[in-house]
């Protein structure tokens, strides 16, 4: 994989990052990933030049294994090679009343414990995992900005909020001083655009970079999925296994007559390119030219991750690009609406 510049900031990281949600986390009873199946894809992430990787202080259960597990391989490894990113808001302590939220109570408390199961003295990347509507953003920021200031973190983002919360927050820096958000983590992908267009454009106004988790849809948009009923989007033929057969979420988040249409243009594109769906699909992500755009993937297998890491190797012409924006559009160039 080649290397990006990380927006407005000097750190350059791989063109894909590495998500490990699924490190510890059971799904329906299905534990997703055990220890050693992490170290495999992180020293294959690894291997292929990958050197970003993206946790939270939540992931796995019991909050904290995501850390925990890669702070163990990153003791055979050289820190300073790695870029990690790391999340702060949700509910770590539930007998705790300040251990949530984004207060300055709350981030320091995690912090320390972030960078203790991590056996590191810094984060590169330190993410607010949501908008905190209980705890004024100036707060936030300027805890987080003490953090900076302090060396345990080096840059801030911004995951999941409305596109007037990133406003606010960017203005609030501005005025006073506090050190900004550079990156973003928004859902987003071929599908899913006009939903968070506004967004978007702050991104680009404002040179943030953006980092897609679900880039793939939940693997809807890897191909493997089947429609049931012409008439029914939410109907679907799922592989044992995929997140499609054991996910209740998967459905409500990912199935539309929109996505349908927009894997048919994908499935056409990767036939032309001789590439997988999957490959197109982060493709289109990477090729974004308002913004950097580096994608999270979330591989369940070290045959997932190669698969996810030919994606560097595709080339989609203008056309070919184009092709996947206007398939979200009908006929008469209605956003098609259903689903997401």
């Amino acid at each position: 994989m080649d290397y990006r510049t990380l927006g407005a900031t000097g750190t350059k990281v791989s063109e894909l990052c590495f998500g490990t949600w699924r490190f510890g986390r059971k799904t329906g009873g299905v534990l997703e990933t055990d220890e050693t199946e992490a170290h495999e894809l992180l020293d294959a992430f690894a291997d292929r030049g990958g050197n970003f990787i993206d946790t939270a202080n939540v992931y796995g259960n019991p909050n904290g294994m995501s850390e925990d597990w890669i702070g163990n391989w990153l003791e055979t490894r050289d820190r300073e090679d790695f870029v990690i990113a790391s999340k702060v808001y949700f509910g770590f302590d539930p007998d705790n009343p300040n251990g949530s939220g984004l207060s300055r109570t709350h981030i320091r408390n995690q912090i320390e414990g972030t960078l203790d199961r991590l056996g590191t003295d810094y984060l590169d990347l330190y993410y607010i995992h949501r908008w905190d509507e209980e705890t004024p953003i100036e707060e936030t920021l300027s805890t987080l900005t003490g953090l900076v200031e302090d060396g345990k973190v080096n840059y801030l983002g911004a995951s999941t909020m409305a596109a007037w919360q990133l406003t606010k927050a960017l203005w609030k820096s501005e005025v006073n001083d506090y050190a900004r958000f550079d990156v973003t983590q928004p859902l987003f992908h071929a599908a899913y655009y006009e939903d968070v267009a506004d967004y978007l454009d702050v991104c680009a106004d404002q040179d943030i970079a953006v980092c897609p988790y679900s880039p793939l849809a939940g693997g809807f948009l890897t191909g493997k999925y089947e429609r049931a009923d012409p008439d029914d989007p939410k109907s679907v033929r799922a592989p044992d296994g995929s997140r499609g057969s054991f996910d209740e979420r998967f459905e409500k988040f990912y199935l539309s007559a929109r996505g349908w249409t927009v894997l048919e243009e994908i499935r056409a594109i990767a036939e032309e390119v001789d590439a997988t769906p999957a490959q197109v699909a982060l493709r289109w992500l990477m090729d974004q030219s308002r913004f950097t755009c580096i994608p999270i993937v979330g591989a369940r297998t070290v045959g997932q991750l190669d698969e996810n890491v030919g994606a560097a190797e595709v080339d989609l012409s203008e056309d070919q690009h184009d092709r996947i924006t206007q398939a979200r559009y009908d006929e008469d160039g209605n956003i098609i609406k259903t689903g997401q």
